[in-house]
Formats: structure tokens, C-alpha cells, sequence
């Protein structure tokens, strides 16, 4: 068959869409999209919801608060990307650049929204404070920041290491190297069991995100398919104590286990994405749909959990492969993070990079 058939799965440029558009609708399935998004309704709104909160607590009342929009456009509260997405595409937008001139030009900016590490690594850069300082005097340098931006790298066949340096150190480094390698060997057409050795690779045993993401694995490969693994998950990778949804050790080991086991639950034994019956954008649909949908479940870990997850499924299954909805419904970016890109393409600049 010819190279570009659907049956020999994705080409090069599909799957660097696959895993742009898998991780925006991976970051549009978590609960917490709508918060993100929800910022770009009226500040009054907000404080409603802030207010209905607390009175659920004092009155011992079950309903849970959510975004809504009173006599305002609905439009920012529909399913869609926020701030894993935005991220994400500024990062392929100035991935040619010095990253600490890039991130350095945020610095003082009243309207960019970014999680802890950023913000930190940016009073840093401003203080005048340089890479890896600026990552490593930090009090988040363990979150997945880097990993999200990584998966920009990967496609591009980058070295994420100066990018994650600027916000953060050890386990978040190499969360963000693990995710770059595994969405490289994606891009280059490796199957899911060899991406996910690639990560494993750079999370040394002796390290909490290595010896996670091993649990993850083991667990995941255990329990046979995405959502009988969400109970072991929560078991063996989440961390209770503390408010830390968004660290390294726990997302990425739970994307990497979540997508290679979504792979190995929709293969009937006959490679990745393929089999005598049905061609891959089934199996790409089903493997995708399966691992998001699990990841979304672990509440915990829902703001970036799912759309690391997406990033690699989608990256293996293809742009085409994904269910068509999602696909239309995750390219428009809402710029509740980075203003400048509001109704920016995803796809486009995916397709630039790539």
C-alpha cells in the first residue's frame, strides 16, 4: 500500500495534529477547563460562584458550584481548550528562540494566567536571576509546566532541557524530557510500547517521578484497560496530602501508563492501531476516547493529567483518527491564559511547526 495510507497508519504531519489537537481535548475533557476558561466572563460572576461555594460548606449543602454565565455570552463556558492548549502553542511559536528571552518578556505582564512555577520562574528572570536558577529557586520546580510545553519539542525532534529549566528542576525536567522523548519517537512512527520505554529512559528508578511512573505501568498493565486502571492509579500514584495536582511525578507516569495500556486494550494482537477488521482511525478513536476519558476521572490530577494523556494517544492515533467533534471543537484557542492568542488556530500552528 501506498505510505499515506490510512492502513499504514499516520504520516508525519498527521500525527504532530494528533498530538496537538489529543492534548487540547485532553485539556478540554478535565473538569477544570471550565475554571480556566470561566476567566473570561465577568469577575463578578466568579465571586458569585466563590460565594455559592462557601455557602455549600456552612450549610452542609451537596450541590456543587460551577462556572456559569448570567446574562453574559455562554461561548467561554463551552467545551473547549484553556490553559494546557495556550501553552502549548506559544511554546511552538517561540520554540526558536532563547527560552529565557521568551519567557522573559511575560515577566510583568498583568494579564497572563500560568501555574505557580511560571510565575516564580518569571519574578526570577525579572530579578534577574538565569536558568537554572530561575527553575530551580522555585517553589513549584516539581510541577508539569515543562511537560506540557515538551510535547512541542517532541514533534519538532527538540531537546527540552533549556525550555524546562526556566521554570523548573528535577522531577519537573524530567517529566518534561520524558514527555519530549516519547512524543518523539511518536512523531518518527515508533509504537507505544517503544515511547514509552524512550521516557522511561530518562526517569531514573531512584527518582519519585521514575519509580512512578514503574508503579503506573504495573498497575495500568495489571488492571488490562484505561478504566479498570483508575482505582489502582488513584492507589498507587496520587498523592492526598498535599494540593499538588499538577506535579510532575504524578501526571506524567499516569499519562504514560494511561495511553500505553489504552493501546494495548484496543490492539487485537495484530500491532498498533491495526488488525485484519478494522483500520487504524478505529482503533486510534477508541485508544484515544478510552485513556482521556480515564484520566479525566482522576480528579485529582484533572487539569493536565488528561491532556498529557491526549498528547501521546493523539500523537499515535493521528489527527484523523480522533473523533471528529473533538477535532472541530478543540482548534480555537480561548486566550483565558494568553490573551494574544484568542481565536488563534491550533491546528495552524501545529501544521507550521511540524
Amino acid at each position: 500500500m501506498p505510505s499515506g495510507d490510512r492502513r499504514d497508519g499516520p504520516d508525519r504531519l498527521d500525527r504532530v495534529r494528533g498530538a496537538f489537537a489529543g492534548l487540547a481535548a485532553g485539556d478540554a475533557a478535565g473538569w477544570p477547563a471550565a475554571r480556566h476558561r470561566s476567566t473570561l466572563l465577568a469577575g463578578w460572576s466568579r465571586r458569585l460562584r466563590r460565594e455559592l461555594d462557601a455557602f455549600a460548606e456552612e450549610h452542609q449543602v451537596t450541590t456543587l458550584p460551577v462556572p456559569f454565565a448570567l446574562n453574559q455570552p455562554v461561548a467561554p463556558l463551552a467545551a473547549g481548550p484553556s490553559d494546557d492548549a495556550e501553552w502549548l502553542a506559544w511554546t511552538a511559536l517561540t520554540i526558536g528562540e532563547d527560552r529565557a528571552e521568551a519567557f522573559g518578556r511575560l515577566a510583568g505582564r498583568d494579564d497572563v494566567r500560568a501555574r505557580i512555577s511560571v510565575w516564580a520562574a518569571l519574578d526570577n528572570l525579572a530579578a534577574g536571576k538565569r536558568p537554572p536558577a530561575s527553575g530551580h529557586d522555585n517553589p513549584h520546580h516539581f510541577d508539569d509546566a515543562a511537560a506540557v510545553r515538551a510535547v512541542a519539542f517532541g514533534v519538532a525532534g527538540l531537546d527540552p532541557l533549556e525550555d524546562a529549566r526556566v521554570t523548573n528542576a528535577e522531577d519537573g525536567v524530567l517529566g518534561a524530557v520524558a514527555m519530549a522523548r516519547a512524543v518523539a519517537a511518536l512523531t518518527d512512527g515508533a509504537p507505544m510500547g517503544d515511547a514509552v520505554e524512550a521516557a522511561l529512559g530518562a526517569l531514573p528508578p531512584d527518582t519519585a517521578i521514575g519509580h512512578a511512573a514503574r508503579e503506573a505501568l504495573a498497575a495500568a498493565r495489571a488492571a488490562g484497560s484505561p478504566f479498570a486502571s483508575v482505582p489502582a492509579l488513584d492507589a498507587a500514584v496520587l498523592d492526598h496530602v498535599y494540593s499538588y495536582g499538577v506535579a510532575a511525578a504524578q501526571t506524567v507516569p499516569i499519562a504514560l501508563a494511561l495511553a500505553d495500556v489504552a493501546v494495548s486494550a484496543a490492539t487485537p494482537g495484530a500491532g498498533e492501531f491495526g488488525g485484519e477488521e478494522f483500520g487504524a482511525e478505529e482503533f486510534g478513536a477508541e485508544a484515544f476516547g478510552a485513556g482521556v476519558s480515564a484520566a479525566a476521572c482522576l480528579a485529582p490530577v484533572a487539569d493536565s493529567a488528561p491532556a498529557l494523556t491526549g498528547a501521546l494517544l493523539g500523537c499515535a492515533a493521528g489527527y484523523d483518527a480522533l473523533p471528529a467533534a473533538w477535532r472541530e471543537r478543540v482548534r480555537t484557542l480561548a486566550g483565558c491564559c494568553l490573551p494574544e492568542l484568542a481565536g488563534a488556530d491550533l491546528l495552524d500552528i501545529a501544521g507550521r511547526l511540524a
